[in-house]
């Protein structure tokens, strides 16, 4: 099942000027650390003046499977939504003509 929360959390994160890339690296969400992993997705929405980033990212284990969006001007983190492996199954059909 896929929640959405809205939540405020904390994210250790770096930048590397050389090649223009940032990478949250550890989330703290209800006094767990969650080590992360690559990057699957990533783009950028506007609230009103503010860019908002959102990353899709998973925990280096594999195990839970997070949305987080960084605003610009607070940077401040919000976590959107989280799906645990359990709930990340993928069906495949075939679709008849």
């Amino acid at each position: 099942m896929r929640e959405s929360l809205e939540e405020p959390v904390s994210i250790v994160w770096y930048y590397n000027a050389k090649l223009r890339h940032m990478q949250p690296h550890i989330l703290t969400w209800n006094n767990q650390d969650y080590h992360l992993g690559k990057i699957d997705f990533w783009h950028k929405t506007w609230s009103g003046k503010h860019q908002i980033h959102h990353f899709s990212i998973a925990d280096k284990g594999g195990g839970v499977y997070f949305k987080l969006a960084l605003n610009t001007d607070s940077l401040q983190w919000v976590l959107e939504e989280y799906m645990t492996a359990q709930d990340m199954a993928i069906e495949y059909r075939r679709i008849e003509a």
